[in-house]
């Protein structure tokens, strides 16, 4: 990345003023084409790195993923973005499975999938062993619910539910 680049989108404290003129700037270098509508950071994103609005075409950035990884990993969701942006305003293919969307994709340097953020969503350990007294099938779950209620889909006997150990994590 040359050295004007990194001082026009350097620090921490990028403004949604900045970010848009990025957006900008790649959408020209890149794809050729302007963008139009606006960009902005998101500071709710947390699961994923950014978001495009097929309604309103706004590009939607998250704050943290800029943070914590920067501004390479913050430019390749940019690309990823952008792709969907152009795609859908060309009437093409803009869906993650379409072949006119990873063709771009490839080509611009996008990213496919935005790196986790550190402590992300914790998972709950399954607390619930669900055994089918027919057939011997057995699942787990981490919510209760009233075995009384269902049967099971293999045989269409009754189930019975068991607490499993609060240490167990699979």
């Amino acid at each position: 990345m040359n050295e004007q680049k990194k001082q026009a989108v350097s620090a921490t404290a990028m403004s949604d003023a900045d970010l848009q003129a990025w957006v900008e700037r790649i959408s020209l270098e890149f794809f050729g084409k302007p963008f139009r509508h606006k960009a902005v950071f998101n500071p709710r994103l947390r699961a994923c790195g950014g978001r495009y609005s097929l309604v309103t075409h706004q590009i939607d950035i998250s704050r943290k993923h800029y943070e914590i990884y920067g501004i390479e990993e913050t430019e390749k969701i940019i690309k990823h973005e952008l792709c969907h942006y152009h795609l859908h305003l060309e009437g093409k293919g803009y869906r993650h499975r379409d072949a006119d969307f990873k063709e771009l994709l490839a080509r611009v340097g996008g990213t496919r999938y935005c790196r986790a953020l550190p402590g992300g969503r914790r998972t709950l350990p399954y607390r619930w062993r669900v055994m089918c007294t027919g057939c011997g099938a057995e699942f787990y779950r981490k919510r209760r619910f009233d075995p009384s209620k269902y049967v099971c889909a293999r045989c269409h006997h009754k189930l019975i539910i068991l607490r499993l150990d609060s240490d167990r994590n699979s």
